[in-house]
């Protein structure tokens, strides 16, 4: 067993975010040892790690009379958490579900010594040291360990942002503040939910060298001077990537219709606030990048940079690929007459809120926006209604299309939608296969198909299109259409978006 890292945790707050921070890494099957003398911040460490999974609203009592506490997770395996200071021999683990605790789930060992003959061989010592001012932790364990606490992409153990992150909050009133379930996007960023702060809040995380943070910003506030509902910002650190982002709640579009709520209801909201948008005279007046024939013929490339050699085994030759470039070019060419709008660009129901006591286009909260660009008004409409991720109904498509199109008939340009449909679902093709061999999210992959389909859709619907579709015919027939295998799992990323 290998001395992976030492840390310092100057107090009981940053003893409860490592156990968050810690959570992301755990799979099921993984034991983590808590060991240290009775105060030493053992039960702490557990308790931040297990809130983050379940919720600050979960109570974690100390298991020391129970010996054993289980929380079921929503999204992740069951967490048992063991005490064992009362533990006589260690043959009573069986009695406590310690081989269940293994087989599907996770288990964390506080007073692990009074076991150590059954633990795992590949178990994390977590070993927490009182130094009177504060604690130390060290982490001991195996090779994979030490790979594991690299994946969390941060200096040192991985720790040295989240030290950072604590000033910051410390210096904006959240000082005493804790990270409940951190949430990740398609992007580098990741959104951390705080609780116990002076008003409900987001701390957006964006290394700026990955993820520059002043376009959300500044994206942000246009959108609410023109009557949107975009966040507020009440504090954001550029040079360090970090923003306090006002909390819309979990009210997404996805997660209320997946709950029943009525389609047609949500889709005529996200609807008038794009024609909000497009309405109001000032939509355009920001410094944001032309979404021109030069970056749609770029995303358009993603399909044969990312998703072609990842399923045929090779790239296209570059007289295929010349071809398909010439063909994107030839569709896309006529749209870019049309007068720009602002255009979200990722513009569908896993974005959008609703907010409970706002009203009009105000109830429909607005997310990941910070990719805006000029463009063609018809490109957000067939983001949401021709969306990668969910089934939307042949009926429900006309009524929404009709209903844009009632509202801004000099806008209204269906030769455009069905186009710009095609080229998103080319582009999204490459992109869910990068999130897969690039940045280890496979998840993403089991779109695949609805997106082949998709791309049938606009096909049937746009004859322009038939030369893309003729040269998809001949290089991509059904039985190629499929999924690209993921790529080999990197040891202890647990991440799958």
């Amino acid at each position: 067993m290998n001395r992976l890292a030492v840390l310092p945790l100057p107090d009981e707050v940053a003893t409860r975010w490592l156990g968050a921070r810690l959570l992301p890494l755990l799979a099921a099957g993984d034991a983590v040892a808590l060991a240290g003398d009775l105060g030493a911040g053992k039960t702490t460490l557990a308790r931040g790690l297990i809130q983050a999974a379940v919720g600050n609203d979960q109570p974690v009592p100390s298991p020391t009379f129970t010996l054993v506490q289980e929380y079921e997770c929503a999204d992740r395996p069951a967490i048992r958490h063991f005490d064992l200071y009362r533990l006589t021999d260690p043959e009573e683990l069986v009695e406590l579900g310690w081989q269940e605790a293994l087989a599907g789930g996770i288990a964390l060992v506080e007073w692990p010594e009074r076991a150590e003959a059954v633990l795992p061989a590949e178990t994390l010592w977590l070993r927490l040291i009182d130094c009177g001012e504060g604690r130390t932790a060290v982490f001991e364990g195996g090779r994979d360990w030490g790979m594991r606490l690299q994946g969390l992409g941060l200096e040192g153990l991985g720790l040295g942002r989240d030290t950072a992150i604590r000033r910051f909050l410390a210096r904006h009133r959240f000082a005493a503040a804790f990270p409940a379930k951190p949430s990740a996007d398609a992007s580098f960023r990741r959104y951390i939910r705080l609780t116990d702060g002076p008003y409900p809040a987001l701390l957006m995380d964006a290394p700026p060298e990955k993820e520059p943070l002043r376009p959300f910003i500044e994206i942000a506030a246009h959108l609410r001077s023109l009557g949107l509902a975009a966040p507020e910002i009440p504090a954001h650190d550029l040079a360090q990537g970090f923003a306090l982002v006002e909390d819309f709640g979990d009210a997404t579009f996805t997660r209320l219709l997946d709950g029943g709520s009525d389609p047609s209801t949500l889709y005529a909201r996200a609807v008038d606030a794009l024609i909000a948008l497009h309405r109001h005279p000032g939509n355009a007046a920001i410094d944001v990048p032309a979404y021109d024939l030069t970056l749609l013929s770029n995303e358009a490339r993603l399909f044969t940079e990312w998703y072609w050699p990842a399923v045929q085994g090779t790239p296209p030759s570059p007289a295929v690929e010349e071809k398909y470039a010439k063909l994107c070019t030839g569709m896309l060419t006529p749209l870019l007459d049309m007068p720009g709008v602002l255009v979200h660009r990722d513009f569908h129901v896993d974005n959008l809120m609703f907010l409970q006591g706002r009203e009009g286009v105000r109830a429909c909260g607005l997310l990941d926006f910070q990719d805006a660009a000029i463009g063609h008004p018809a490109y957000d409409l067939a983001s949401l209604l021709q969306d990668a991720r969910r089934d939307t109904s042949p009926a429900l498509v006309r009524n929404m299309c009709a209903r844009y199109a009632a509202a801004l008939p000099h806008l209204w340009h269906e030769r455009a939608y069905w186009t710009l449909a095609a080229q998103r679902h080319l582009k999204v093709l490459g992109i869910f296969t990068r999130l897969a061999h690039r940045d280890d999210k496979p998840g993403y992959l089991r779109h695949t198909a609805r997106l082949w389909r998709l791309l049938g859709k606009c096909f049937a619907a746009e004859p322009t299109l038939a030369p893309l579709r003729a040269f998809l015919d001949e290089h991509w027939p059904s039985a190629r259409r499929i999924p690209p295998e993921p790529p080999v799992a990197k040891s202890g990323n647990h991440t799958r978006s």
